[in-house]
């Protein structure tokens, strides 16, 4: 049931009536700057999501790499209606393995009864009954406080899994007694008696393992202890934080074995948690602004970029969507930027936090704010509901509003009022809009004067085709007017007005052009501007740009040239800058090269060249046929082991030369053969030497002999 906050004000002292005059204007002031800044837009889970889940959740080698992980992706692809992956022999076979194996701790079986759950694997009833009794033993020897969470939680997901399986605690005040002796003063937990440091997200974890001790409970808890938690539940959210958008959420500083827990992870602990405690008690008295503002945190994040995150945010959502608290109902606009000039219709979209249609309820537009004015239009005017596109619609936009940033107030009507205990609306809910159209220039001049004396006057059309062609001196002054006014007539103020006057060398010069009133005009006065413009005569193109984010029609066109006559610079009159270089003309493309190949020289007669070819072999030829006659052979080659590789180590490297050269002839260049002409003439006289002197000496004998 929902209990909206409320703080009784009792003035005690009266108050002088110039006081209270101020005192309501500083309030006023501050209501009106808190609407500018609580302003943002939220979304529920979206199709961006699911690609997201598709893609972190991916199984490797078609299983994931833990249980645990497999627990988070399919409770992750269930909640966003994913379909499952192909995953279930193999997890299963893990899960058979975890939970009849002696050494699975209470955490191991946890996960494993969670993937049972989803997967639906083959556990017996007597199975089952084994694993109760070692989590109910590990509920009665726990010390801490993850003990507690996992041995609690296997056994509330036998309950759910298996009804005929007796998981009752007999000692379930001893066992909630033992979990609360962690709580901390501020509505935090410990994760052990032996550890003093407090954390957040471990206040979820023994909510969600408190909610399952009362679900198991053989006889009622004891209402005190119940009570007793529901005033810790209040000064936990005592330490919740905000943020300006109306989004709150819980932060956890501590780092400790489970790794460092931010933001995400506690708050998303919290509101399983928070929701758990709700079903397991029956009641909670939560303000509905806290709900809808968890509910916006979880959205506002976006889609998280690892697959830890994305289960946080998913499960967390899951629990707000389907809980006993409050479900937060989520006002969406599908587009905040309307045309006037395509007459847009303002679509405004109610679901829930996972994309749900809501109950029946109806939207209305209570009041506009403009970014220009602290005022605000009064309208409640409701919207028209389209049930096939599931929008309530404006057809037209409310009277008064132009071209320009607003903020829009709606409020959510519930049709039931039994709903308003059901859902969380928020009250108003402020989106910013931006409201775009053609803004049309008009009675746009360029003059030319001397002194306060008009010598010529050209009308611009502006946006459109201009050439402008004037000329002056150092004493004649340039002027520049312009009108910008909305679809509706009124005066419109751009984010940007410009004037830039480049001249011929490059050199350019950039003047914003003020407005006065309702026009926008400025004056150059060439004698104030000399050393500016570095006393540069010359042609200066003239160019003028004006745009707005709401503007459809910006433009930034050139509207001629002026030709400016200078007097001379003085010897130390500031320089020019240097102008870079076109990056264009040095890395642009080059000029096509036009290559001329030169015609080829006369070769001669085919049959000349065969027969100088064969020439070249005539001296081969003869060598081997001197051999022949000189009667060479072999009968002198060494036959001892030393000897004879030495004998072909040289006949060897002699045929190395012969193909070096040949080397030389195709490729090899005249330095590379060098250097190895030279290694293997070094190597042939070793092994030379030693196969001549062999020779020598075998000689010898046979001459002695």
């Amino acid at each position: 049931m929902l209990e909206r906050s409320q703080e009784p004000v009792s003035l005690r002292r009266p108050i002088k009536f110039a006081m209270a005059k101020k005192l309501g204007f500083i309030v006023v002031l501050l209501a009106v700057t808190s609407i500018y800044e609580a302003v943002a837009i939220f979304h529920p889970i979206s199709e961006s999501h699911r690609s997201a889940a598709l893609e972190l959740f991916s199984p490797a080698a078609g299983s994931f790499s833990s249980l645990e992980e497999a627990y988070e992706a399919l409770i992750t692809f269930e909640v966003l209606g994913l379909k499952k992956p192909e995953i279930k022999d193999h997890t299963c076979n893990s899960v058979v393995d975890t939970l009849s194996s002696p050494s699975s701790n209470s955490k191991d079986l946890h996960h494993a009864l969670g993937v049972n759950g989803l997967l639906k694997c083959k556990i017996s009833t007597g199975d089952l009954t084994g694993i109760v009794s070692r989590l109910k033993d590990a509920a009665k020897d726990a010390t801490t406080l993850l003990d507690y969470y996992h041995s609690i939680g296997g056994l509330v997901l036998i309950k759910d899994q298996n009804p005929e399986v007796d998981v009752f605690l007999g000692n379930a005040d001893g066992i909630f007694r033992s979990i609360k002796a962690l709580s901390q003063s501020d509505g935090r937990w410990r994760y052990s008696s032996n550890n003093p440091e407090s954390s957040t997200y471990a206040a979820g974890l023994a909510l969600e393992t408190l909610s399952g001790v009362i679900s198991l409970s053989a006889s009622p808890v004891d209402e005190n202890l119940i009570g007793t938690l529901k005033k810790d539940i209040v000064k936990l959210f005592d330490s919740i934080k905000k943020y300006d958008d109306g989004a709150y959420y819980f932060d956890d500083k501590l780092i400790d074995a489970s790794g460092h827990q931010g933001p995400l992870s506690a708050t998303s602990a919290v509101v399983r948690g928070l929701t758990t405690f709700a079903s397991a008690s029956g009641s909670l008295n939560i303000p509905e602004e806290k709900v809808l503002g968890l509910a916006r945190f979880l959205l506002g994040i976006g889609i998280p970029g690892n697959n830890k995150d994305l289960y946080y945010q998913i499960d967390a959502l899951s629990c707000l969507e389907n809980n006993r608290v409050s479900v937060p109902l989520v006002l969406s606009l599908p587009a905040t930027v309307l045309s006037l000039t395509s007459k847009d219709k303002l679509k405004v979209k109610v679901n829930t936090v996972l994309g749900s249609a809501g109950p029946p309820l109806s939207v209305k537009l209570m009041q506009v704010f403009s970014s220009g004015s602290k005022d605000a239009s009064v309208l409640k005017q409701e919207l028209n509901y389209d049930p096939k596109e599931g929008v309530h619609t404006m057809d037209a936009l409310p009277e008064g509003v132009d071209v320009g940033e607003y903020i829009f107030a709606f409020e959510i009507v519930l049709s039931d009022p039994e709903h308003k205990k059901i859902y969380a609306t928020g009250g108003r809910t402020k989106v910013p809009i931006h409201v775009t159209g053609v803004v049309t220039v008009d009675n746009a001049k360029i003059a030319l004067l001397e002194g306060n004396v008009l010598e010529s006057e050209i009308k611009l059309d502006l946006p459109g085709k201009n050439d402008v062609a004037v000329s002056a001196n150092h004493l004649q002054k340039l002027h520049l007017s312009f009108l910008l006014k909305t679809p509706l007539g009124k005066s419109f103020k751009p984010h940007q007005a410009l004037l830039k006057l480049r001249h011929e060398t490059g050199v350019e010069h950039i003047f914003v052009v003020g407005n006065s009133g309702k026009r926008f005009e400025m004056t150059l006065d060439f004698l104030g501007l000399v050393d500016k413009f570095y006393y540069l005569s010359g042609q200066y193109n003239i160019e003028l740009s004006v745009g707005d984010a709401v503007m459809e029609n910006s433009f930034s066109q050139g509207l001629g040239y002026i030709e400016l006559d200078l007097p001379k610079a003085p010897e130390k009159s500031t320089q020019p800058p240097p102008q870079p270089a076109n990056p264009y003309l040095r890395y642009g493309p080059k000029a096509e090269i036009n290559h001329i190949f030169r015609v080829p020289e006369k070769r001669p007669p085919q049959q000349l060249s065969f027969t100088f070819l064969a020439l070249v072999f005539v001296p081969f030829l003869a060598f081997l046929i001197g051999l022949l006659r000189l009667g060479v052979n072999l009968k002198n080659f060494p036959t001892s082991a030393v000897p004879a590789t030495f004998a072909i180590l040289f006949h060897g490297g002699i045929a190395a030369v012969l193909l070096l050269y040949v080397f030389f002839w195709w490729k090899l260049d005249l330095f590379t053969t060098l250097k190895a002409l030279g290694v293997l003439g070094i190597f042939l006289m070793f092994v030379g030497h030693s196969t001549l002197s062999h020779l020598a000496s075998t000689s010898a004998k046979i001459k002695s002999a």
